[in-house]
């Protein structure tokens, strides 16, 4: 399970500042696929950093139960200087994973040849999204969190991703970030919608579609 205890995220603007979440709580199962919803800006993105732990909150807590990856395909971690390899290295070592299968599994998977022995500031955005993607599958989680993200690269590398996501999905939980109705309801069975600051759970994701519906219809 997921806890969000009475968190509030405030960010400083240029006239002031802006409140995305307002002493908002939920708790999120540990046994439910879960997709989250809300209009640009909500706060979807913020509340997936939150619950990976890449941001803090301003007021408030949020508590979890197993290991919780980062955003899948999020890049902004890599050390720009080092390698692929040292990057795969690091990011295993932090997380108490074998190294060694860490380092094949992404040196396959990735298909980046040589360049995985350059380093990644050298790289492509296309390259580092499948750097990102294959580091993300390399480590076990009970929880992935996805922000619009199960496929990058062209055709054939996508479904490449796709089934390795869908493989992780038959033994891990996900908390999913889509604007695609057709994505959420293929990988969830449970939404929570991000509204007027709060965050609101539906047991039923096609209860939580509606709810969103009627969202966009008075926003």
């Amino acid at each position: 399970m997921i806890q969000v205890q009475n968190v509030t995220k405030i960010y400083p603007v240029a006239h002031g500042r802006r409140l995305v979440l307002d002493d908002a709580s939920i708790d999120l199962p540990g046994d439910r696929n879960i997709g989250l919803l809300g209009v640009n800006g909500a706060g979807k993105s913020t509340l997936l950093r939150l619950i990976a732990g890449t941001e803090l909150p301003t007021h408030g807590r949020v508590l979890r139960e197993g290991a919780v990856s980062w955003p899948i395909g999020f890049t902004g971690s890599f050390n720009g200087s080092s390698t692929g390899r040292a990057n795969v290295k690091f990011i295993a070592r932090i997380y108490g994973r074998d190294i060694d299968r860490a380092i094949e599994f992404v040196e396959d998977f990735s298909e980046l040849g040589p360049y995985f022995d350059q380093p990644v500031k050298t790289y492509s955005s296309g390259m580092r999204a499948r750097l990102a993607f294959g580091v993300s599958m390399a480590i076990d989680f009970n929880t992935y969190l996805v922000d619009e993200v199960t496929a990058v690269g062209d055709a054939r590398f996508a479904e490449k991703c796709a089934a390795e996501f869908r493989a992780r999905s038959a033994h891990a939980n996900i908390i999913m970030v889509s604007h695609s109705a057709a994505t959420l309801r293929e990988y969830c069975q449970s939404a929570a919608l991000i509204a007027f600051g709060k965050i609101f759970y539906f047991a039923d994701v096609e209860d939580g579609l509606r709810a969103y519906d009627d969202v966009l219809r008075f926003s």
